[in-house]
Parts: C-alpha cells; sequence; structure tokens
C-alpha cells in the first residue's frame, strides 16, 4: 500500500471522527433526556417558567431566556468594540504601539474564565450596583414602554452584569479575527483608493470593511459560539434565580449556570434528566448557530 494511500485512509478517518464524536454527545444527551422529553415533552418544557425541583417540576424558559439575552447583548456590545479595536491597529496606530496592544488582546483571550468571574463578582458587581444601575434605573428606567427592562431590583449581580462580563470575555477573540482580517486586505486596494481622493474614513468603509467582511463575520460566530457555552464568569455573576426577570438589572440564569449549580444537587431521575434536556437544547442551539454560519458563508462565496 502507497504512502498516499495510507496517508488518505488516516485523514479519512480522522474526519469520520469528529463526526463520530459529535454524533455519539447527541445521542448521550438524548438518552439521558428521554424521561424528561417524556414527561414534558418539547413545547412545554421551554415554554414552562416553572423549575421547582422538591415538586418535580421542570421548565427550561428562564435558562433559555437568559442564555439567549445574555449572549445577544454581550454580542452587541463586544462587536463595535471589536471592529474599533481591529481597525486602529491595522489602519491608524503607529507601528510602535501595534504589537503591544495586539500581545494584549491574545492575553485577554487566554485568561481562565474563572478569574473574569471573580472579577466580576468581587469588583465589577459592586460598580454596576452602586455607580451604573442606579443611573441606568433614573434614566432609562423612566422611558415609556421599554423602561421597565431597565428598572426593578438593581442588586449588582443579574443579567446586564454577566453580559458585560461575557463581552469583555469575547472581545479579545472578535478582534483578533477581525485584525487578521483587515490585514489580508490588498495594499493596491487601498492605495487606489487613496490616489482617487479617498479619506481614511472612506477606505475603512467602502473597502477594507467590506473586503473583509466574510472574516469578521467568522469571528462574530466564533464568539457567538462561546458567550453560548461559557460557564464559570457567567456562573459568577448572573444570580442564579430560575425566573425569567422583568428587568437585565434583575439576576437571573442560564442554561450553563443551572448545569453548573444544580448537577450535583439533582437527587431523582427525572431532576437529573432535565438537567441532560437543558444540555440537549444547548447542544442544538450552538449546532444552529454553526450551521446557520457556515450556510451564509457559502452563500456569500457563491456570489
Amino acid at each position: 500500500m502507497s504512502i498516499d494511500r495510507v496517508f488518505a485512509k488516516v485523514a479519512l478517518g480522522a474526519a469520520l471522527f469528529v463526526l463520530f464524536i459529535l454524533g455519539a454527545l447527541f445521542i448521550v444527551l438524548y438518552k439521558e433526556s428521554s424521561l424528561s422529553i417524556q414527561a414534558f415533552g418539547v413545547w412545554k418544557f421551554i415554554t414552562s417558567q416553572v423549575w421547582n425541583p422538591p415538586l418535580e417540576k421542570f421548565g427550561g424558559a428562564p435558562a433559555i431566556f437568559g442564555t439567549l439575552v445574555s449572549t445577544v447583548i454581550a454580542i452587541a456590545i463586544a462587536v463595535p468594540v471589536a471592529i474599533g479595536i481591529a481597525i486602529f491597529l491595522t489602519e491608524i496606530a503607529p507601528h510602535f504601539l501595534r504589537t503591544p496592544v495586539g500581545v494584549a488582546i491574545e492575553l485577554l483571550a487566554a485568561i481562565p474564565s474563572i478569574i473574569y468571574g471573580m472579577w466580576g463578582l468581587f469588583y465589577f458587581a459592586p460598580f454596576m450596583r452602586d455607580k451604573v444601575q442606579p443611573i441606568i434605573h433614573a434614566t432609562l428606567g423612566k422611558l415609556p414602554v421599554v423602561g421597565s427592562f431597565f428598572s426593578g431590583y438593581t442588586p449588582g449581580i443579574g443579567l446586564l452584569t454577566a453580559s458585560v462580563v461575557l463581552s469583555i470575555m469575547i472581545l479579545p477573540f472578535t478582534a483578533a479575527i477581525a485584525r487578521d482580517s483587515f490585514k489580508m486586505v490588498p495594499d493596491i486596494l487601498k492605495e487606489s483608493a487613496y490616489a482617487l481622493g479617498a479619506t481614511k474614513w472612506d477606505v475603512m468603509k467602502d473597502v477594507v470593511i467590506p473586503y473583509a467582511k466574510l472574516g469578521v463575520i467568522g469571528g462574530i460566530i466564533l464568539s457567538l459560539g462561546r458567550a453560548l457555552g461559557e460557564t464559570m464568569a457567567v456562573t459568577f455573576v448572573m444570580g442564579n434565580q430560575p425566573v425569567i426577570p422583568s428587568s437585565i438589572l434583575e439576576p437571573a440564569t442560564s442554561i450553563t449556570v443551572t448545569l453548573a449549580n444544580e448537577f450535583t444537587e439533582a437527587d431523582t431521575d427525572l431532576y437529573l434528566s432535565s438537567l441532560f434536556y437543558l444540555a440537549l437544547i444547548l447542544f442544538v442551539m450552538s449546532f444552529f448557530v454553526i450551521v446557520v454560519g457556515k450556510f451564509f458563508f457559502l452563500k456569500k462565496v457563491e456570489r
């Protein structure tokens, strides 16, 4: 057997192994959650707001809500800042500053999530409680219609605090990928735009960002996947309240927070199965994000 055929078979085996792991994860999660699926179904479980282990009533709506809202807020905060950092490093910053700032961004990505969580609990949450949340409550909380989302109990820890900590965690990934994407823009395109009288803003808006947008979107999707699955940092500052809060300032929960806090407390088969059900939902959500991202990329490439 030639070395080429051996290499091809090894590569095929590696690819199939990845598919095997993915399938095995789904099968295990589905099998372990089957008791809860039979008891509550799909629609009832994802829409019920009751999570009461002593009464064996389990609804995933609070955890799903907290996961989705914290992820959306984190992405909304992190993406503009990350793109701004990437633009600064590639187009504006002097050369002597680009390397130190770039290294600092990479170091932020390497910090363990539990450190972010401890910092968030002991320093950032009190800051939010004493300085930020009262201002939000006094200003945005007075707005008609949407004011209720920015008012209410302000203990420091809660949905907004967790979202901000989460945005800080995913910021380095988005910024690093956006920076690398902007670096891939050919100099001749930018120089041609400058030769035609374009300003730096025009070059960024009409040349660099359109050319690199696929890479930027890829970074956003990767960050979205990490935000959905982040556990330790969010566990420290979310509040672990199994309710859908009326305000983003109030404590809440998420799928990962519920799993981290309650797996060791699951003393009945239905309780444990419901936790696996939440894990299965998180698995499907993450898989859906990746599939949508890949589909988006393929459509863009075809065009």
